[in-house]
Order: C-alpha cells, then sequence, then structure tokens
C-alpha cells in the first residue's frame, strides 16, 4: 500500500496487559480529576486570576485534550485479543502527541511571567497585561496545531509497503516511521530536527527565565526572602523538568524508536503519568491554589 489505508495493527509488548492496565486507568481517572479541578479553581477564585493561573488553566486544558484523545483508546486496544486502530484513529493520535508542543509554549509563558514578577515587579502588571496573555496562549495554540498538521501529514503521505504491524500500543512517530518503505534514517533525522526547534527552543527560553530568577533569589540578603521567591517557582520548575525530561529522552536523543520495549515504556509515562504530575504539583505545592481549594469546599462543602 502506498498510504496506510486499511486498519493498522497494533503489537504492544506482553507486559502492557493484567495489574499495569488497572494502574493505567487509576491514574487516568486522577489526570482528569486533577486538571479539571486546576481548571475550576482558576475560573471560580478569584485570587487565581492572575497571568500565571491563567497559563495554567490553558496547561491543563492542553493536558485534558491530550489525555482524553491518547488514554481511553489505548486502553480498549489492549483490553482487545486482537487490537486494531484505522488510518484516522492512528492520524489523530499522531496529531495530538505533536500538538503537544503547544504545552511546551505555555510553560515558557509561565516562565516568563514569573521572571517578570521576581525580576521586574514594577513593571509586571504592564508587561503582562491581558492582551499580552491572549496573545502568548494564541501562539502556543498556533504552533502546536501547525506542528501537529504538517508533520502527521507528512508521515502520512510516505509510502508504505504493505506491512502493518506497528510494534507500539499506540501511534507514535518512530513505530510508524518503521513502516514507510524507504530508509527511516532521514525520517527520524527530521523528527529529530522538529522536535529540536520547538522543544529545545521553549526549554532554553525556560531555562533562561528561570536562571534569572535564581540569580536574583541568591542576591536576595535574608533567607526568608529567598524562601519566598522561590516558593512562588518552585512547582513551576518541578513541571518543567517534568515535561521537558520525558519529551527530551523521548523525542531528542537520536533513532529514538532504535529500542522498541524501552520506547513503549517512555511512551506510557509521558502519556499517562506526567499529565497526572502536574495537577498534583500544583496542587500540593502551590499556597494559592491549595488556598483556593479550602475556600472552595468551604463555600460548597461545609457552608450551612
Amino acid at each position: 500500500m502506498t498510504s496506510p489505508k486499511d486498519a493498522l495493527v497494533l503489537a504492544p509488548e506482553a507486559w502492557l496487559d493484567g495489574p499495569l492496565l488497572c494502574g493505567v486507568l487509576l491514574v487516568y481517572w486522577v489526570t482528569l480529576l486533577g486538571n479539571s479541578l486546576i481548571i475550576l479553581l482558576t475560573r471560580a477564585d478569584a485570587a487565581l486570576h492572575l497571568p500565571m493561573h491563567f497559563f495554567l488553566r490553558h496547561f491543563s486544558a492542553a493536558e485534558l485534550l491530550y489525555t482524553k484523545t491518547i488514554v481511553p483508546r489505548t486502553l480498549a486496544d489492549l483490553l482487545s485479543s486482537g487490537p486494531t486502530i484505522p488510518p484516522t484513529g492512528c492520524f489523530t493520535q499522531l496529531y495530538f502527541s505533536l500538538s503537544v508542543m503547544a504545552e511546551c509554549g505555555l510553560l515558557t509563558a509561565v516562565a516568563n511571567d514569573r521572571y517578570a514578577a521576581v525580576c521586574r515587579q514594577l513593571c509586571h502588571s504592564t508587561l503582562m497585561n491581558q492582551g499580552t496573555c491572549v496573545r502568548m496562549v494564541g501562539t502556543s495554540y498556533h504552533v502546536g496545531i501547525i506542528t501537529g498538521t504538517t508533520h502527521s501529514i507528512f508521515i502520512f503521505t510516505l509510502p508504505f509497503p504493505g506491512a502493518n504491524t506497528i510494534h507500539h500500543f499506540l501511534c507514535d512517530i518512530p513505530p510508524v516511521l518503521r513502516l514507510a518503505s524507504l530508509s527511516t534514517f532521514w525520517g527520524e533525522v527530521g523528527n529529530l530536527a522538529l522536535t529540536r526547534a520547538f522543544i529545545l527552543t521553549p526549554f532554553s527560553l525556560t531555562v533562561a527565565s528561570y536562571a534569572r530568577i535564581l540569580a536574583i533569589i541568591l542576591g536576595v540578603a535574608t533567607s526568608q526572602g529567598r524562601r519566598k521567591i522561590f516558593s512562588t517557582c518552585s512547582s513551576q520548575l518541578l513541571v518543567v523538568m517534568l515535561f521537558f525530561g520525558t519529551g527530551t529522552v523521548a523525542y531528542m536523543r537520536p533513532w529514538a524508536g532504535s529500542s522498541q520495549d524501552g520506547g513503549q515504556v517512555l511512551a506510557l509515562f509521558y502519556t499517562a503519568v506526567t499529565p497526572m504530575f502536574n495537577p498534583l504539583i500544583y496542587t500540593l505545592r502551590n499556597k494559592e491554589v491549595t488556598g483556593a481549594m479550602r475556600r472552595l469546599v468551604k463555600r460548597h462543602v461545609w457552608s450551612p
């Protein structure tokens, strides 16, 4: 076949079965509840109507969209005795796997807001006004849409010789590239260049922002002042390390698809586990969010 027009057969590893699937289902529900809670709190509580929480609300919405697109289909396929996926489903999974580049931009926007809040305190409200925040979110979404569309179309226009078995539990870039009749070398080089451009660039900007914040923290005379500044950025820094760390290991190493088993472990981590950790970090380590959660509970649960 010249393109994947027929249903593709998924061939996941044998260890993706039994209790692990129950664990993935539990993680999925925690992810849905956690990210939905972030969206609810940042909309309902006036104290969270700030640029940082505006970006975090969109980040949680993007995580929800990504997780709801990938995980339910994956669970259904893994429970099936002979899992298959139609070309449209494969294209959708590829598209949303690539459109997470939008989340890279949103994390960069959060880092820029933290930089303005710490290093440009007098100009923070001017620099991060509503129009600027909306433009930054819009740019992030546009980058995700363009990246997902162009790269997915490019992969699906490659010639496929007839093999239709994907040695993976979802349609990820490396296993789909291996189905192409042409040598996958240039496809992997293109994938590496694209992901480095759209992951390394926001990651570099994010690191630069937090490096400047760190310099400010080290320059503060009192330990109490240093703790106060660091507490405003610690949860965001943890999410950045987790998000960009898994993306770097999964996609930015050359020939990322060379180890099928290792690739599936990484894919399981960044499709199911990482989206769960993000809301947990923000709710447990962010005083503003935990305060908003307590106020919401008092208002709607414990109020007479």
